[in-house]
């Protein structure tokens, strides 16, 4: 008998998910690779490499080998997945791994190619690539095949996907390397230039996440912040606002928000008209950031929706993509 084994994989530039074929998460882990200098063999993945972000010897690095949704380290990512395809499966013998796995919509052929190649490096038999808006519209249960518009805006960490789907095709899209990293970036930017303080990117994503906002909230706070003073290299701790960390993010966040208002500009009348009806839906980690639903209907006005597994939404696709393909 042949056994096969059907995953879809979320590659994200911060987190990598694999969902099996009814669409179940199996691993949601960082998209993170500890490796010792050296012999260049491959510690830790996942959330122990996370945790050494920062705080390994020099013997040791943690890297993360994607960024801005493409490869940039192939031998880390293909151990990576290699790692997290072997924890997703049971202890039985398989003879074929088909997988489906999610790309952002404006890579070129030959990053195609290095995702493609990557997966098969890791164990796989067949693999199938669909671009991430088009998985993130089939998780979320948007009627992608039918001949109405729908919307979908996935944004990451290293890439913000927008696209008009119609007809099982991509009518109109844009895809832009500003999201859930260039908001952290942003941050570890202002700490620097007007606290004069330096901070690592897990602290910066601490701050996003705990006081970061597109738009005024109730219950907006003060955080304490620490890092090394940069004028005496001792460590130091500051305070910060909501309204600060609004203001550092608002130009990351325009440029979101453009990338959907000039998606909008080139959809075809009837299909705009379909948007307008049925409103436009937000996945990935950086939809989850406090007003950014709001300021984006503030903009376009048409009615946002956030979804009820953001974070999960392509995963879930790239696993209806597997049963359609039976």
């Amino acid at each position: 008998m042949i056994f096969t084994r059907d995953i879809g994989i979320d590659l994200g530039t911060e987190n990598t998910l694999i969902c099996d074929r009814k669409g179940r998460i199996i691993i949601s882990e960082p998209s993170v690779v500890a490796v010792d200098v050296k012999s260049r063999r491959v510690l830790a993945t996942g959330e122990k490499a996370k945790a050494m972000i920062g705080r390994t010897p020099g013997s040791i690095v943690a890297v993360k080998p994607l960024n801005e949704g493409v490869i940039a380290d192939f031998d880390m990512t293909a151990d990576m997945l290699h790692d997290f395809i072997y924890r997703s499966s049971k202890r039985s013998f398989f003879t074929k791994t088909r997988v489906v796995i999610s790309v952002p919509s404006g890579v070129t052929e030959v990053e195609r190619r290095a995702v493609e190649d990557a997966v098969r490096a890791a164990g796989a038999q067949e693999v199938e690539l669909i671009e991430e808006p088009m998985a993130a519209a089939l998780g979320v249960g948007l009627p992608v095949f039918e001949a109405r518009g729908s919307m979908i805006v996935d944004i990451g960490g290293g890439t913000c996907d927008v696209a008009v789907i119609s007809l099982g095709g991509i009518a109109a899209r844009k895809s832009i390397k500003t999201a859930g990293n260039a908001l952290d970036e942003a941050i570890i930017n202002y700490m620097k230039k007007t606290h004069n303080l330096l901070i690592g990117t897990i602290t910066a994503e601490d701050i996003k996440l705990k006081i970061g906002s597109a738009t005024e909230y109730d219950g907006e706070a003060v955080m304490e912040v620490r890092g090394r003073n940069l004028t005496d290299g001792l460590p130091n701790a500051i305070e910060v606002t909501s309204a600060e960390i609004r203001e550092v993010l608002s130009a990351p966040v325009s440029e979101i928000i453009s990338a959907i208002c000039e998606t909008l500009e080139v959809t075809l009348p009837e299909l705009a008209a379909d948007i307008i009806d049925k409103g436009i839906y937000i996945t990935g980690g950086t939809s989850l950031l406090r007003g950014l639903p709001e300021l984006i209907t503030k903009e376009t006005n048409i009615a946002v929706h956030k979804t009820d597994m953001p974070l999960e939404a392509v995963a879930i696709g790239a696993s209806v993509k597997l049963r359609r393909a039976r």
